[in-house]
């Protein structure tokens, strides 16, 4: 493992510990030559699993995409990173629990929707408006009245 601070590659281990989601190890380590310290985590990597986008590409599945774009959805809500990263381990144990190679992302999205919507009405109503792709004011404000149920 390199340093981030100074890329030697030289770190020890000085403790591990599952991380709170239990799907994770947390170690903290610490660079032999510059003596900083940083955090790491590993998680388990399965299989593969392609997205199939909108266009009919295809590419391998990327938590760090949902963290992405679920992020700028909560831009200056009150919504802490941690809820962030909650919902996309919750996404991608999802989606590896059905063991399949292929997924669409239309599924993944409205998996996220799903959760959104239980953290922060806005938040979901900003992300589904790209999401959903809505072209004019009559389609927005049907997903408006979705909300208000």
């Amino acid at each position: 493992m390199k340093c981030p601070f100074c890329a030697a590659s030289d770190t020890s281990v000085l403790e591990s510990r599952v991380a709170d989601d239990g799907q994770s190890l947390r170690r903290r380590r610490e660079c032999a030559n510059c003596q900083k310290r940083f955090t790491t985590f590993e998680r388990v990597e399965g299989p593969t699993i392609f997205v199939i986008k909108r266009d009919g590409s295809r590419q391998p599945f990327d938590r760090d995409k949902i963290v992405h774009g679920v992020t700028r959805s909560f831009d200056k809500r009150p919504v802490s990173i941690d809820q962030v990263n909650h919902l996309a381990d919750e996404v991608e144990r999802e989606v590896r629990r059905r063991e399949v190679s292929e997924m669409s992302s239309k599924v993944i999205g409205k998996m996220v929707l799903k959760r959104l919507k239980n953290i922060d009405k806005v938040a979901w109503l900003r992300f589904a408006s790209v999401y959903l792709e809505l072209s004019d004011v009559t389609e927005f404000e049907k997903l408006l009245e979705k909300v208000a149920v």
